[in-house]
């Protein structure tokens, strides 16, 4: 598990895809959050400006980060 670490109260979903590099741009993160493929705290999340906080779990097909 990859751990993220955010010096604010919450970092949106789109944003901390690409923080991690999960996703190479902003389009790219919005086109994994509308096809489902991004769960948060093991439920599936379609919100791209979802309020990602500290200890939240996103997952994205095999790769897991935990927000600290």
């Amino acid at each position: 598990m990859k751990e993220i670490k955010i010096d604010k109260e919450f970092i949106k979903l789109d944003q901390l895809l690409k923080y991690a590099n999960i996703a190479d741009t902003g389009g790219h993160a919005k086109i994994m959050i509308l096809d489902g493929s991004v769960m948060v705290n093991d439920k599936i999340v379609t919100q791209r400006g979802k309020k990602i906080r500290p200890g939240d779990i996103v997952k994205v097909d095999d790769i897991e980060i935990r927000v600290i």
